[in-house]
């Protein structure tokens, strides 16, 4: 049944997720639980958030049980009448590797759609620390914007946000709020979280909702945290800085059109 608000209430889930797979969908699920107590109508996961894992044999694993994985978060998402982002969770990708996809359910359980990570994470962040995605990861190839009643969701996951055209693409789809679900590194977190998905808002001017992964995982990955909700003028709606738990904000939906309009850079681009 829709639910017609003038007002959303946006929920971010920030995990510390570990190599169980049942383990990690549980915590995942209280947490979903957890928001839609609070009023949440639409609740992301963060990146990874069904596995860190500490092999690629686990990966594997994670990616044949996909349809359990799956049917968890649609009864779930169908329990409390939320529309759901579920961070990114493996598929098999049929040539020996793994997609890192994010999930979209209606209030009703089923599949909005399914957007699978484009840009991969192939970077020496520090002479100790590195990454190589591509190697387990196949990439996607197309974006995604997702219709959930009266709101429309550009669907991104973390090293994306570096990559402005594609929310720009997103933004002339309809896209009004960009998910950004994400495991970064404390590194370039530090450095680049806040002022990257505060761009994205600014840019768009769209709400961003970034679920995050937190503290210490397998194999010693230290991830940043600071789950954010920012709206339409690059203000920072609410914020978990550590920590496991549950970050909320509400929304108006008119708002950000009303900014447009007053403000209406998105009408103004030329291309050279």
């Amino acid at each position: 049944m829709l639910r017609e608000k003038s007002t959303q209430v946006l929920a971010a889930v920030q995990m510390t997720s570990g190599a169980v797979l049942d383990d990690n969908v549980n915590q995942a699920i209280r947490f979903v639980d957890e928001a839609a107590s609070k009023g949440a109508d639409v609740v992301a996961l963060p990146e990874n958030f069904s596995l860190m894992p500490e092999d690629d044999a686990q990966r594997q694993d994670a990616a044949n049980r996909v349809g359990e994985v799956e049917a968890a978060l649609s009864a779930i998402a169908e329990k409390h009448g939320i529309i759901l982002i579920a961070g990114s969770t493996p598929f098999p990708a049929g040539d020996g590797r793994v997609t890192n996809s994010c999930l979209v359910f209606g209030r009703d359980g089923q599949r909005l759609g399914r957007y699978d990570k484009i840009h991969l994470f192939d970077v020496h962040v520090s002479a100790e620390e590195s990454y190589r995605e591509s190697a387990y990861i196949a990439p996607g190839v197309d974006p995604l914007v997702v219709h959930a009643e009266e709101i429309t969701l550009g669907i991104t996951i973390c090293y994306d946000m570096r990559f402005p055209e594609l929310y720009r693409q997103l933004s002339q789809a309809g896209a009004t709020i960009f998910s950004v679900p994400s495991a970064f590194t404390v590194p370039t977190g530090r450095a680049h979280w806040h002022t990257l998905l505060r761009a994205r808002a600014i840019e768009n001017l769209a709400w961003v909702i970034a679920p995050a992964q937190v503290g210490i995982h397998p194999r010693g990955r230290h991830t940043f945290g600071h789950s954010l909700i920012v709206d339409p003028w690059g203000e920072v709606l609410a914020e978990r800085a550590d920590g496991p738990g549950v970050v909320l904000a509400t929304i108006e939906l008119g708002q950000g059109e009303k900014i447009r309009r007053r403000f209406p850079a998105l009408s103004h681009r030329r291309l050279i």
